[in-house]
């Protein structure tokens, strides 16, 4: 699957998201090295805490479905904002999934077109526990 691919999956997700406080509507899809993708949408809550970026429901979807692969890439789109970054919270969740592999974010830029950075990229001297 290729990265155009992927963000109009993240396109499409973004269509069903619940954002009655912000308005800011966000898909996402995950890619795994199975072959399956995911997709996720922001769920907003009255309590701000409460809510859930489409990020880690994308990636939490997966690991609801049994998912056992490696995650490979998650595009971010939201018809709102071009280059939709992903929030701190977001981009550690992808660092523990990352697994060595170098998770690629994909997103939308200013001409409209796919655009990839490396997790290592985005989230430099991230948390890690050692064991």
């Amino acid at each position: 699957m290729n990265n155009e691919e992927l963000l109009q999956m993240a396109k499409e997700a973004s269509q069903n998201a619940y954002a009655k406080y912000s308005n800011f509507q966000v898909g996402a899809c995950a890619l795994y090295d199975s072959g399956n993708t995911y997709k996720g949408c922001n769920v907003e809550n009255a309590s701000y805490g409460l809510c859930l970026c489409a990020e880690r429901n994308a990636m939490s979807t997966a690991i609801a479905s049994g998912e056992k692969g490696k995650l490979l890439a998650v595009a971010i789109y939201s018809p709102k904002t071009k280059l939709c970054w992903p929030c701190g919270a977001c981009r550690q969740w992808f660092s523990e999934f990352e697994e060595g592999q170098n998770i690629k974010i994909v997103l939308e830029n200013r001409d409209g077109k796919a655009v990839e950075f490396p997790i290592d990229e985005i989230i430099p001297n991230r948390f890690e526990l050692v064991q």
